[in-house]
């Protein structure tokens, strides 16, 4: 690969469907976004880039809109490689408004082949390639025009190098028979980008100290989780910006039923107060007078022996399938995740269990471990 490879910068609706028409026929197209995200709900987009065997196109989306054809080209057609993929995939469904697919990570395909899951882009062109890539520009103002011609340099070798990247990486997976572990990880990475934990109510699981609440306080939490998520959406704010995680809790913890109850919430501030106070104290009676029936379960306190002991058992389980593929343990199953099925089986619920690769490689050896300590 060069170090300086062909630049096109696109800024307009034509430009950018040239270069689709030239990359339509390629097997896999890298892609990467520069974008700014610190006073706003939504990322805005600041740069979009992507190569296939030739030039890198960059292109400025304040300057053009996404087109049907690049729509269509993120959305079916050759494999859309990137790294990292999480945040770029919100820039491009807000962006272009298409889930992306077929979709290739290269940060998960380097975590099914060894033991470091979360390894950084100048890295993995490090360990693959042997280059060292600059980060001067990490930190850039990507929103400025004219970029420089070091920045224009910089979001080019984002996607050169990822091409190279991935060529190897592919080749060492389908030694070890992970092709179809890294698309269903894939899959569910575009799965997961078209629908929100927030949005779906589930934020509030999030929480790690909702074993100290009561049922009703938890169900308090989760009601002012999922209007705090609406509206940080609708007013295009970050959630924190709107009222912060700590402070939901608080509330919840007190259930207060009128305004001089929650000024008594610490560090909640007047201004809050006035401004969304009395939709705070409606959430609040709405958890109060809900249904015995309805609310969510308590939640087992993570410092009791019998949670204790059963996170030892399945992480004994994980940590020892995890050895024996050369993974790193949460690769398999994230700690949240082993606590989600712990709690389950101490309420006598279902057993979350994963599935695909993951459930085959793990679920009879972890039902069996919680069968013997229960």
């Amino acid at each position: 690969m060069p170090l300086n490879p062909e630049i096109r910068w696109i800024d307009t609706a034509e430009a950018l469907d040239a270069a689709c028409a030239e990359v339509a026929d390629a097997d896999v197209i890298a892609l990467d976004t520069e974008f700014f995200r610190e006073n706003t709900f939504h990322p805005v987009p600041a740069l979009i880039q992507f190569a296939a065997d030739g030039p890198a196109y960059l292109v400025d989306p304040q300057a053009v809109g996404c087109t049907e054809a690049f729509r269509r080209l993120l959305s079916s057609g050759p494999v859309k490689l990137l790294h990292a993929s999480s945040e770029d995939l919100e820039v491009f469904a807000h962006w272009a408004g298409v889930a992306m697919a077929p979709l290739i990570d290269t940060q998960v395909a380097q975590s099914l082949l060894g033991e470091v899951p979360s390894m950084g882009y100048q890295k993995l062109v490090k360990f693959w390639v042997g280059e060292t890539l600059p980060k001067d520009e990490t930190r850039s103002n990507w929103l400025l025009r004219p970029l420089s011609e070091t920045q224009k340099q910089y979001a080019a070798m984002d996607v050169v190098y990822l091409l190279e990247v991935w060529e190897r990486q592919r080749e060492r997976l389908e030694q070890l028979q992970r092709m179809e572990w890294l698309e269903a990880d894939c899959g569910e990475l575009v799965a997961q980008a078209t629908r929100s934990e927030a949005a779906d109510g589930q934020w509030y699981l999030r929480h790690r100290q909702l074993w100290r609440l009561s049922p009703r306080q938890i169900e308090a939490f989760r009601r002012l989780t999922i209007w705090r998520e609406g509206e940080a959406r609708r007013r295009d704010l970050p959630r924190g910006w709107l009222i912060n995680d700590r402070l939901l809790y608080a509330i919840a913890e007190k259930l207060p039923e009128n305004r001089y109850e929650l000024a008594q919430v610490e560090d909640l501030k007047p201004s809050l107060i006035k401004r969304e106070g009395d939709e705070l104290l409606r959430l609040v009676r709405e958890a109060l007078h809900a249904d015995e029936g309805l609310l969510p379960p308590a939640m087992p306190s993570p410092l009791a022996p019998e949670f204790k002991k059963r996170v030892k058992a399945v992480k004994r389980v994980v940590n020892a399938e995890a050895e024996d593929l050369g993974l790193a343990p949460e690769v398999l199953l994230r700690r949240r995740d082993v606590e989600a099925l712990v709690t389950a089986d101490l309420g006598e619920d279902a057993l979350p269990l994963p599935g695909g690769w993951r459930g085959e490689r793990l679920n009879a050896d972890m039902v069996s471990a919680l069968e013997a300590v229960s």
